[in-house]
């Protein structure tokens, strides 16, 4: 284990930024909203393409923009594309151009430390997250660390040891003067926090997962419940709530599930998440109680054509799922009651974005598919960059990141 702090000189105090800028997975809420009202909803490989840079490597992190710069993880094998050995780089792009202003390794993934992915995952799968003035990259187990605007090094550390199974996913997020992250490996479960300024560990809380397979990959969402701020963690078998002082549980709820992915939302009220594999079921939980409340806090339930992989989305009264077979659904938020259902078609990973009265449904193939939000189904359109993409989108102004399995695409009207 070590921690390395490096004579940087920084601020990483607490700041209030654009309800538009895209600092952390899934955007300013982390629950895949803009406020932008003039996003593309038509694009192919050549047509309302701003720019279009190749991104070394294979990663399936999603882009963040902080300050007119894109930056986004990346995994470049050190020989051939099967190298176990992976330098693990941040990528800081102009946002202007698409031009690479810098490219830098922040660890390695060695033979000694090299773990089997999954053939759907990355070795940089965790979005970055920045609080305007530093970003902050995880990947897993090999390290974490919090770089400048401009690519320095303030501090790294691999001291969060634990076994993953087929990869990273989590991402971080930031609490306060916190970094926090879920960790839940092949045999360890646990959620820490890091002191932002530092990199060293602030609280750790260990997760007892009894089951066979222990292993998830989740990102927590912070929400306020009457008044005070809770950590939400999604993992294998197990929902909870934390206080974000000390990671103290405040309630969890207990179901069955693992390889946890989808980041939960939270409107009305009510925590909506899915419990992934083997058979997902979308929860609807009120997040307002104390200790175990898988009998008394769970407000309604659904089985049927559920993610395992994408992210809900809430828009109004109404929460949109797409299944990783390509099964959309609209239901009331407040009820579970179900408004419709569409073959979307393709194969999912991404989470869907909501903008102006629109959702954005983003295919693996490449494909996006445009609709109304409402209680009806309605398409605008579909647009095909003809390359796979498991990343989800980023919003820059008026105009749509979006990551393929080589490129970075800047999309506008």
């Amino acid at each position: 284990m070590c921690l390395c702090v490096l004579s940087v000189v920084t601020s990483l105090s607490p700041q209030t930024v654009s309800a538009e800028e895209w600092f952390e997975f899934r955007g300013p809420t982390g629950q895949g909203h803009s406020g932008e009202t003039a996003l593309p909803v038509q694009w192919s490989p050549t047509e309302h393409v701003l720019w279009k840079t190749e991104v070394p490597g294979v990663g399936w992190s999603s882009p963040i923009v902080v300050d007119e710069k894109v930056y986004v993880t990346t995994a470049v094998p050190k020989k051939g594309e099967t190298d176990p050995e992976q330098s693990l780089r941040l990528v800081c792009l102009d946002l202007e151009t698409g031009k690479t202003l810098w490219d830098k390794e922040i660890f390695q993934e060695t033979k000694e430390n090299a773990q089997r992915i999954h053939k759907k995952n990355s070795h940089a799968s965790p979005t970055p997250v920045s609080d305007g003035k530093s970003i902050y990259v995880h990947f897993g187990t090999h390290g974490t660390a919090c770089l400048t605007l401009d690519g320095d090094v303030v501090w790294k550390t691999n001291e969060l040891e634990y076994e993953m199974q087929h990869g990273n996913g989590g991402s971080p997020i930031i609490v306060d003067d916190k970094l926090v992250i879920i960790c839940d490996g092949r045999g360890m479960n646990f959620i820490v926090a890091l002191d932002r300024s530092t990199g060293k560990i602030v609280w750790k809380v260990d997760r007892n997962v009894e089951g066979r397979k222990k292993f998830s990959f989740g990102t927590p969402l912070l929400i306020t419940v009457n008044g005070e701020k809770q950590i939400v963690a999604p993992g294998t078998d197990v929902i909870s709530g934390h206080s974000p002082t000390d990671g103290k549980e405040i309630w969890h709820l207990n179901y069955e599930g693992y390889s946890v992915i989808p980041r939960p939302v939270f409107s009305h009220g009510l925590i909506f998440v899915t419990t992934s594999y083997d058979r997902p079921t979308l929860l609807a939980i009120r997040p307002d109680g104390k200790g175990d409340v898988t009998e008394t806090h769970l407000a309604w339930s659904n089985k049927s054509q559920i993610p395992h992989t994408p992210s809900l989305l809430v828009v109004g009264d109404e929460l949109y799922t797409i299944s990783d077979k390509g099964i959309a659904q609209c239901f009331d938020a407040k009820t579970g009651e179900l408004n419709w259902k569409e073959r979307v078609g393709g194969n999912f990973s991404a989470s869907p974005l909501h903008a102006n009265g629109k959702i954005y449904f983003q295919s693996e193939e490449g494909q996006t598919t445009v609709i109304d939000a409402g209680k009806e189904y309605r398409e605008i359109s579909r647009n095909h960059l003809k390359e796979p993409t498991l990343a989800s989108f980023a919003v820059a102004g008026d105009t749509l990141l979006i990551r393929t399995k080589t490129q970075l695409y800047r999309i506008g009207k």
